[in-house]
């Protein structure tokens, strides 16, 4: 019956994707908790929250999310239309494609780098960064009444972005005052005075209570070669375990290849864009990491799923387009969800959250274009490349990674025909095809 189906596919879909859960939360954590031990200062910070996100994050797909879908079936909602029906685009071919697909990446790539290049010969700097790691010009100013935040935020603001031409503006009010404080890019005398002139005809302050003075960075060299160290180790303990984990080197080094990727073309829009680089710069970075590596991985969880019958005779290429046709649902429909609220978070945040909410964007899409047009493509030549000298896929699969079928189980049955071996292994691929429930 259709009940019975429901309740067997949300059974089997959970079972399915336990390996490719555990898998990606566990990269992730590496990260945040190699972050916390060599990192210093708001990287130990983001480090927790993004540890305490990813912890509560799997608890709620392994726990909180079944057992709704279970309250929910218990309580008569059985129809399959309630749930959805997943659609594996069998279709899909993407590593015949590869070339094109590597031209397009190296292309972006190298856009970003010449972008740097042209913008160091300006003599503006590889990259915009930002007051926390040049420094800037902080400017005392005392209105004839007190403002909310919300107010200055729409009425002043602005007006240092436009005489300063940056939008890279931060603001501390002083408890109990008028006095505002707004640190800036460092101003030269032309743009002080024009900041004084305009203060003073639109807000009516007075000339002699606008101050400033030049602050220093906040963003120690320390700190930021910290930074660096702690993604570079955390890249390398991600691929140790992926590599244990999956028994192949391949899908760890195809990963962080990936994550290298994700990372240069992030890299790219802030050049091109001129997208301030501030203290959010190394949390968008992490960000990005954690939600490309996580994508990967359901990816590769499933191409080692269809590798367990595999022989010197199959189709490498076609095993791994047939993969990513199967999550390839799952990884748009992912990858859109998280790109539309950050959209939202872009079009109505005030310009602190902008400069954060549009390398995210920009990651997002770089993520879901590695995991899905790359990485397959990238442990394929691998696997070409380097072709095991014992094929280690006919093996035993990780607990919920689907069922299994040993090519050794059909060597070891001398009294079969080789027609009889061969129709069995198609019924058993047939049935194992049949259960698949794309996650």
């Amino acid at each position: 019956s259709a009940g019975s189906n429901v309740k067997r596919a949300i059974r089997v879909g959970f079972d399915k994707a336990l390996s490719a859960i555990i898998d990606g939360n566990v990269t992730t954590l590496i990260a945040a908790a190699v972050l916390f031990f060599l990192g210093s200062g708001t990287i130990k910070g983001f480090a927790e929250t993004l540890a305490i996100g990813i912890i509560l994050s799997m608890f709620t797909a392994l726990f909180v999310t079944r057992t709704l879908m279970n309250i929910f079936y218990a309580l008569g909602a059985k129809n399959p239309a309630f749930y959805g029906k997943g659609r594996a685009a069998n279709n899909f071919k993407i590593v015949g494609k590869r070339k094109i697909v590597f031209l397009i990446s190296a292309l972006c790539i190298l856009i970003g780098f010449g972008a740097m290049g042209l913008n160091a010969s300006r003599h503006k700097g590889l990259l915009n960064y930002s007051l926390d790691f040049v420094g800037g010009t902080s400017t005392n100013v005392e209105f004839t009444e007190e403002m909310s935040l919300e107010e200055i935020n729409d009425k002043v603001v602005p007006v240092f972005e436009d005489v300063i031409k940056d939008a890279n503006v931060q603001v501390q009010k002083v408890t109990g005052t008028n006095e505002v404080i707004f640190k800036t890019k460092e101003l030269d005398a032309d743009q002080s005075t024009e900041l004084s002139n305009r203060l003073v005809e639109e807000f009516g302050v007075d000339k002699d209570k606008i101050t400033s003075e030049t602050i220093s960075s906040t963003i120690s060299s320390e700190m930021k070669r910290d930074a660096w160290i702690a993604v570079l180790v955390a890249m390398v303990l991600m691929l140790i375990y992926i590599w244990f984990r999956f028994k192949d080197p391949r899908f760890g080094i195809s990963s962080v290849t990936c994550l290298i990727h994700d990372v240069l073309i992030v890299l790219a829009g802030y050049a091109l864009l001129r997208v301030s680089v501030g203290s959010t710069f190394i949390a968008c970075m992490l960000t990005i990491v954690g939600y490309s590596i996580n994508a990967t991985i359901v990816i590769f969880d499933r191409v080692r799923e269809n590798m367990a019958g595999y022989n010197s005779k199959s189709d490498l290429e076609a095993i791994i387009d047939r993969s990513v046709g199967q999550t390839l649902t799952r990884s748009l429909f992912t990858s859109l969800t998280t790109f539309f609220m950050v959209f939202w978070l872009y079009i109505f945040g005030v310009s602190s959250v902008k400069e954060f909410a549009l390398p995210i964007m920009i990651g997002i899409v770089a993520g879901a274009w590695s995991s899905i047009c790359i990485a397959g493509s990238i442990w394929f030549i691998l696997r070409k490349k380097f072709e095991p000298a014992k094929d280690s896929y006919a093996a035993e699969a990780p607990k919920g990674s689907g069922p299994v079928v040993s090519h050794n189980k059909y060597s070891g049955q001398g009294k079969m025909s080789k027609k009889e071996r061969r129709l069995q292994k198609q019924k058993e691929i047939e049935e194992r095809n049949k259960s698949k429930t794309v996650v």
